[in-house]
């Protein structure tokens, strides 16, 4: 579970990211969190994964405080998120199974332990045939599900995406989509920062949209631009 309470991030620039922010995440939902450049998205994912502190306010993961957590303990924290980034962020010089190993040797899972995820995690992105590849050798798509592969290493009770499908054609990017429903299926929590308003209308999960640092919209089942859809039948029915 994951929960901001009344969370507000102002920069060293004076700059306000989020000003009195308040949600709440039940473990195993999938969300999108949406909003324009410069909204707030961002700042709000960092802060679920500890990369930054709120100025004031909350925020609780499986209601520890993480927000007043020592640092010390941050390593803790993240074993437990599965993070994805839109640049991959794979190691060149490191295999495909290397790449998605070294998640778990940075918290020292045993050898025997970690060979045998990594060939779970590899099956699961159907990724076994390319274990000794190089990164390079892959497309992006294939580096992605690696990156996907390297989050779930660790057996996380949440996955974290910020843009995962930035750098991806579309239909490499609802495989990819498809991939963390799956997983969410199998009860890990999904949070994915997105701009990619195509696949959020299709998907159908809930929508967290974020505008000039405040949550202007927090829906079920929704699209990218429901608002906007919603206050348009609204006017079409007045003048009818």
């Amino acid at each position: 579970m994951i929960r901001f309470e009344n969370i507000h991030k102002t920069y060293k620039s004076g700059s306000d990211a989020l000003r009195g922010v308040n949600f709440k995440i039940d473990d195993g939902e999938f969300v999108f969190i949406i909003g324009k450049s410069g909204s707030g998205k961002s700042t709000l994912i960092k802060l679920i994964t500890r990369e930054e502190k709120p100025s004031r306010g909350y925020v609780l993961v499986d209601r520890f405080p993480i927000s007043k957590m020592q640092s010390a303990l941050v390593p803790v924290l993240r074993r437990q998120i599965g993070m994805i980034f839109q640049d991959f962020r794979l190691i060149e010089s490191k295999t495909v199974f290397e790449n998605v190993a070294f998640a778990g040797e940075i918290v020292g899972m045993p050898k025997r332990k970690l060979e045998q995820m990594v060939e779970i995690v590899l099956g699961v992105v159907d990724l076994r045939h390319k274990a000794h590849a190089m990164p390079l050798e892959l497309s992006g798509g294939e580096q992605q599900r690696v990156a996907i592969a390297r989050a779930m290493v660790n057996d996380p009770k949440l996955i974290v995406a910020d843009e995962p499908t930035g750098n991806l054609d579309p239909q490499t990017s609802e495989s990819i989509m498809a991939l963390l429903e799956e997983i969410n299926r199998n009860g890990t929590t999904v949070v994915i920062c997105t701009h990619d308003s195509n696949l959020v209308d299709r998907m159908k999960k809930r929508v967290i949209e974020i505008e000039d640092g405040l949550i202007v919209r927090d829906e079920l089942d929704s699209g990218y631009c429901a608002q906007i859809k919603e206050a348009a039948k609204s006017v079409a029915g007045g003048k009818k």
